[in-house]
């Protein structure tokens, strides 16, 4: 039943075809019968072809179809052709013309043609002179309800049409809307990923290479500062693992994997463990705090303890042998100030200007988008007279 429904819905011409016949059946059938005689079946015949016509053509061709209903209509006028079952088509022109698509000029020209059409057919035929004037007035206005019930139900249809259609592009651009959403959600989130991944990576790998190296310079000569050395790696490592298995099980749920070796998000407090550990790997830093400390929004303490991070990997991956570097925390009453320095080498030019030609300074690129996020500042370049310098301001609020 429903693929019948879907056929017609697809070919109404062919429906409209049909009923055209059937109609154009039972109007010649009305004329044969008509008792005027062969002359007023005659000329009432172009009424039927062309009445039928429109009724096969009204959706295909709706403005020319209501012409051609309007001269059939002004033919009948000028034979003195009496009202007749085949003028039923013109009420079924003038709804379709009102639901349909077409310029509202012409669907209110339709409407008026239909109304006048009953005050033209009486005043045509003659003024039945035995009923009173408000008789004959209510005669007439009893012959346009028809006409105007015709049209207002096909403008409401067509309101109704509308209506619909713009719901549903509504919708559509509601979903188109939802999509782009959830791709920039994505985009956002591998961002952030691949920030946490690179911090990782980055910083424990260095100071496993650091730990690597110098063991296998003091392997014979004084094994157990190697031994040391292989287990701060060890340690190293299996936070590293800990980290990723983290960001992992992020990427496949969604949300963090409580396990045994799930790691808090790293926070202010553990950048002084941090510096403990860029000291064990072999780097010089003082570490100083100023302003009383204080429990910081989640998202700007991971922010400052990634920052540092990146800084103090940068220094031992560009500070050179004999960098030394600082790191300075100092907490204001609407923010947290970073300032980490070295004296080494310092970077390329091209590692902290957006990244650079060769797509290098990656590191520097994910602080100014994590800086971004919550609203602060981050000033990176070389120092005067050598050396690097990162000096960051995180708010409390994000502006």
């Amino acid at each position: 039943m429903q693929r019948l429904y879907d056929f017609l819905r697809r070919h109404p011409t062919g429906v409209d075809s049909f009923w055209a016949v059937l109609f154009f059946g039972f109007s010649m059938a009305v004329v044969a019968s008509m008792h005027e005689g062969t002359t007023a079946a005659l000329l009432a015949t172009p009424c039927v072809v062309a009445l039928s016509s429109a009724v096969a053509l009204r959706r295909k061709w709706t403005v020319p179809v209501f012409w051609l209903t309007v001269a059939t209509g002004l033919y009948q006028l000028v034979i003195g052709a009496d009202a007749n079952f085949y003028d039923f088509a013109m009420l079924v022109v003038l709804f379709t013309v009102a639901a349909s698509d077409v310029p509202r000029w012409v669907s209110r020209t339709a409407l008026g043609w239909g109304l006048s059409a009953s005050a033209l057919y009486f005043l045509r035929n003659g003024v039945d002179k035995s009923n009173s004037a408000t008789d004959n007035l209510l005669f007439v206005v009893f012959m346009m309800i028809p006409f105007a019930l015709a049209w207002v139900m096909g403008d409401s249809l067509r309101t109704r049409r509308a209506y619909y259609a713009q719901l549903v592009e509504r919708n559509q651009r509601l979903e188109k809307e939802r999509a782009a959403q959830a791709k920039v959600a994505v985009a956002a989130e591998r961002a952030r990923i691949a920030r946490e991944l690179h911090d990782v990576v980055a910083h424990n790998v260095s100071v496993m290479v650091v730990q690597a190296d110098g063991a296998a310079y003091v392997m014979d000569a004084a094994p157990e500062q190697a031994k040391e050395a292989l287990q701060t790696i060890s340690g190293t490592g299996r936070l590293a693992l800990a980290e990723m298995r983290r960001l992992l099980g992020v990427l496949r749920t969604g949300e963090p994997q409580e396990s045994e070796d799930y790691v808090p998000q790293p926070d202010v407090e553990q950048i002084e463990v941090l510096v403990e550990q860029v000291r064990a790997a072999g780097l010089a830093v003082d570490f100083e705090v100023e302003g009383a400390p204080r429990k910081l929004p989640s998202g700007v303490e991971l922010t400052a303890y990634r920052i540092v991070q990146e800084a103090l990997t940068n220094t031992r991956k560009h500070g050179g042998p004999a960098a030394k570097a600082s790191v300075r925390l100092v907490y204001f009453d609407d923010g947290l100030g970073l300032l980490v320095e070295d004296d080494g080498r310092g970077a390329a030019h091209e590692l902290y200007t957006d990244g650079g030609v060769d797509g290098a300074g990656h590191g520097l690129i994910g602080m100014r988008e994590r800086i971004g996020m919550v609203g602060g500042t981050l000033d990176a370049g070389p120092r005067p007279g050598g050396g690097f310098r990162i000096s960051a301001l995180l708010p409390l609020k994000k502006r």
